[in-house]
């Protein structure tokens, strides 16, 4: 057993890489650790989020590392190198879950502002807004081949969307 330190405050989030090589976490201190799971030994500090990193999330071939944060942004991380790739700007509220598609092509994202996001992961850029909720998003989920993305909310409700068109 092992006891991994370096936060400065609370870790929320932690995942561990399909190969489990690697553990990834996002804490309270605004920052991400990228962790050898074999040693324990800390491999990176990813500094670049102003508010608390909420929930992080691996792709599956382990390249690209999703982290969303209170700062109403989510950054998007080479798992490698621990280089910044793409800030992904556009909610209005705490961004409170990340998660990739099965290719990992499409990230999605949820929101306290009530909406989902749906972004290309290679250029960065905005593919769908997605608006039904009337409460806070509180996680987002793809479906095995990716067609579908599954959200729940505050509002008591999941709602399932296509992905290739953003509708309900």
């Amino acid at each position: 057993m092992q006891t991994l330190e370096g936060h400065s405050k609370s870790v929320n989030s932690v995942v561990f890489s399909g190969d489990g090589q690697l553990l990834a976490s996002g804490s309270s201190d605004k920052t991400i650790k990228l962790w050898d799971a074999a040693t324990g030994a800390l491999k990176h500090t990813l500094e670049g989020h102003s508010g608390s990193v909420r929930l992080i999330a691996l792709s599956g071939d382990g390249q690209l590392l999703a982290s969303s944060s209170s700062d109403k942004t989510i950054k998007l991380w080479d798992a490698a190198t621990g280089a910044l790739k793409h800030t992904l700007e556009g909610h209005s509220n705490s961004v409170s879950s990340v998660a990739f598609s099965g290719d990992g092509l499409l990230l999605a994202s949820g929101s306290v502002d009530k909406t989902i996001k749906l972004w290309n992961t290679a250029t960065g850029a905005l593919k769908h807004i997605l608006e039904s909720h009337s409460n806070s998003v509180s996680s987002v989920a793809f479906s095995g081949n990716s067609r579908l993305l599954a959200s729940s909310s505050s509002d008591k409700t999941i709602k399932l969307w296509n992905t290739a068109t953003g509708a309900l």
